[in-house]
């Protein structure tokens, strides 16, 4: 049994990886043949099912797929792109800003579907190579949907497998990931900054468009709004009520449901993604069959041995091993066989505050996925739509820019980490300094840049 559950889930791994198959096939036919052969009963695979998580991810598909019909994303778009007056530089800053946000209380595929159409209207207005734009979009809605439990599904399996809130992952990551979004649109904007160049007449175009007509339904918007923004504070306070996120969501959901479409639920229940759902059932399942023959258990204690049960050096390992792994494979598979690996390491002796290693984790698995096309779900989703628009984004030349961007945003988690937690109250107070040293540093040669810019511009109108 041992040897068959390590082959089913290497197996299933591997076709996940080679994308030969759909990756919910692969899943569920690997959990088939651990039920099959008995390695898990119906009793363990209910057990392995993390149901907190499928129901998190389910009411908040409903109410964002109800949403998307509003065209509230679309304006949002438009609104920033107008109040950066036309110029590509700040356009690209104030979309990935948009999608960052968006990503952070939302979907993140859900967010660049809608973001990358009006991307692309814009940028043939301005007559401007959409790639920078693209990539800028990419990277910020991943690092966006990293600081907050509901904003990349590898949070959500966490925050559902440890009891961790909305709250925590706000206060713990979301300093760090500001810092993050803010160097990385730097970095790009450094690169392309050659690329982002238009005329006067081409930017006083973008202020003829007109927001509020991608507003489609304003009864519908203020429903979705006033949900929403309760579905946000049950959030917030949901883990002092101890209540689960799932319920929050599910509830969400239900009220949305109720006010917009009473009579016909069924057009609104499309929008959940059942493949994404069952995808995730089939590999909590084969996770579920390594970890109960004892798999997990075993690379729990070497990892303990190499790290002499010290809680920093494991934190850095495992931010490394996320970040790098989950740049060349998916991050939900990775982040679902690390959760009970991180678990039992608790569980063995690691000393000092075991939530350090979750937010290595999170940081890692989330900002990782930035590093090649096949990172991060998103990244798939706004290169297969560039390309069906004539704008292929290659993987070598994504790489080129992404990958050492990512290595940069580890960086910045590896020394925000290890100042925060290694020197706690000081940690604090010297990371705060360290942090608006490197808004000061970045913050004055890009405002030098911009206002270059914005001159040249004047005089060559």
């Amino acid at each position: 049994m041992y040897l068959f559950a390590i082959a089913v889930f290497l197996l299933t791994y591997a076709v996940i990886v080679s994308e030969k198959v759909h990756r919910t096939i692969a899943a569920l036919l690997g959990a088939g043949l651990l039920a099959l052969s008995g390695v898990l009963s119906v009793e363990d695979a209910i057990h392995y099912i993390d149901w907190n998580t499928l129901g998190l991810l389910i009411g908040m598909m409903i109410i964002v797929g109800i949403t998307r019909n509003t065209g509230v994303f679309e304006y949002m778009a438009v609104k920033a792109a107008k109040s950066a007056q036309g110029n590509p530089i700040k356009i690209m800053m104030a979309m990935a800003a948009v999608t960052a946000v968006t990503s952070a209380l939302l979907d993140n595929v859900t967010t660049v579907l809608l973001i990358v159409p009006v991307t692309f209207a814009i940028t043939r207005q301005l007559k401007v190579n959409p790639v920078p734009f693209l990539i800028a979009e990419i990277i910020a809605s991943n690092v966006g949907g990293t600081a907050t439990l509901i904003g990349d599904p590898p949070n959500i399996m966490i925050g559902s497998s440890t009891g961790l809130g909305f709250m925590d992952f706000v206060v713990n990551l979301a300093p760090v990931i500001i810092i993050v979004h803010i160097v990385t649109i730097v970095i790009l904007t450094m690169i392309y900054r050659k690329h982002l160049t238009t005329t006067p007449e081409l930017q006083k175009g973008i202020m003829t468009m007109d927001e509020k007509q991608e507003i489609k339904d304003v009864s519908l918007l203020r429903q979705c709004l006033i949900v929403l923004a309760l579905t946000i504070i049950g959030f917030v306070i949901h883990q002092y009520i101890h209540m689960e996120s799932s319920v929050i969501a599910l509830s969400g959901a239900s009220l949305l449901l109720l006010l917009s479409c009473r009579e016909d639920p069924e057009q609104a229940l499309h929008a959940v993604e059942w493949p994404v759902i069952f995808f995730f059932t089939g590999l909590f399942l084969v996770v579920g069959g390594i970890e109960k023959v004892g798999v997990i258990e075993a690379i729990a204690r070497f990892t303990i041995d190499i790290t002499n049960g010290l809680l920093v050096p494991a934190s850095m390992l495992i931010l490394w091993i996320s970040a790098l792994a989950s740049a060349f494979i998916d991050n939900i598979p990775f982040v679902a066989t690390m959760i009970p690996l991180i678990k039992d390491m608790g569980r063995l002796g690691m000393s000092g505050d075991i939530n350090l290693l979750w937010w290595a984790l999170s940081l890692g698995a989330c900002l990782g996925g930035n590093g090649t096309i096949i990172g991060a779900s998103a990244n798939v989703v706004v290169c297969g739509m560039a390309e069906k628009r004539g704008v292929p984004i290659t993987f070598i030349s994504y790489m080129k820019v992404a990958f050492p961007t990512m290595l940069v945003s580890i960086i910045i988690c590896m020394v925000y980490l290890l100042f925060w937690y290694q020197y706690h109250g000081w940690g604090l107070v010297i990371g705060t300094l360290v942090i608006g040293a490197v808004l000061y540093v970045i913050s004055v040669p890009l405002n030098n840049f911009l206002s270059r810019n914005a001159t040249a511009q004047k005089t060559s109108s």
